[in-house]
């Protein structure tokens, strides 16, 4: 067991956040996750964590997959005191933190996340884990799949993953596969890219757009500057940005910006 008071860290926003697609609530505080080959449970209380893992994983893997070194009071305190619909975002989801998650999963993920809902992101996910990914068994005994490896799905044929609800997405994810472990699309080097040439590099995916990319780029790669726009962000920006969002002051945390404000759409009703 691991326990730290943590500030902006709630995992109940970051499970509903849309960002990570294998977290899970597991009861009244208490969530999973599944990163890669990792899996960890947590229980929260406030501010107080307790990671069901030992200190050294959770200094080597967890506390900077949840980007726990980052004091995220800082952006919260760049937003403008005349911007409150910005100040209502940020502090309806000020525990929402930008994981640091792989580039593959996210990349798939993301793929599949096209006019898609998060439920149904979730199930597929589960699915082509559940089918090709390798079985685990965590330290505590309980047993889940890794994500599964370019390499084992680049060898499917284009419409296989439609068996596991994928649909249209499943060429997308496949095509990606074959590019990844043929070795035509290298993630080392677009894990040493800056942001723009990253996102150059995703768009050559077949089947990556700009919000996909920009998700990736923003999911994986911890590219800050990156603002994804989807159905909920293209709202909020034409109700409450119509000469566009102010980009310039904000440079180096848009994303963590973005995130506050497609929380607080989805959310939908503004319940915390």
């Amino acid at each position: 067991m691991t326990e730290r008071t943590i500030d902006h860290f709630n995992l109940a926003q970051i499970c509903r956040s849309g960002q990570c697609f294998r977290m899970n609530a597991k009861g009244e505080n208490r969530y999973s996750v599944i990163a890669g080959r990792h899996y960890l449970e947590m229980e929260q209380q406030g501010q107080k964590c307790v990671f069901d893992c030992g200190e050294e994983e959770f200094e080597n893997f967890w506390k900077d997959y949840f980007d726990l070194g980052t004091d995220y009071g800082s952006y919260i305190g760049k937003v403008a005191r005349g911007d409150s619909y910005l100040r209502n975002a940020t502090e309806f989801g000020a525990g929402i933190r930008i994981l640091r998650q792989d580039l593959w999963e996210m990349i798939v993920s993301f793929l599949i996340s096209q006019q898609n809902n998060i439920t149904r992101i979730r199930r597929c996910i589960e699915n082509i884990c559940a089918s090709y990914g390798e079985k685990q068994e965590s330290s505590q005994g309980k047993a889940y799949h890794a994500f599964p490896t370019p390499q084992a799905l680049a060898v499917l044929s284009e419409d296989a993953l439609m068996a596991c609800n994928l649909g249209y997405r499943s060429k997308y994810v496949v095509r990606a596969a074959r590019d990844v472990a043929g070795g035509q699309c290298s993630l080392e080097a677009i894990r040493s890219l800056p942001y723009p040439k990253a996102k150059e590099e995703l768009l050559k995916l077949y089947g990556v757009g700009e919000k996909v990319a920009d998700c990736v780029c923003l999911f994986a790669l911890h590219h800050l500057e990156a603002f994804p726009v989807d159905t909920h962000i293209r709202q909020a920006m034409e109700a409450h940005y119509k000469e566009g969002f102010p980009m310039e002051r904000y440079e180096g945390c848009q994303g963590v910006l973005q995130q506050y404000i497609f929380y607080y759409e989805l959310a939908g009703d503004r319940q915390p």
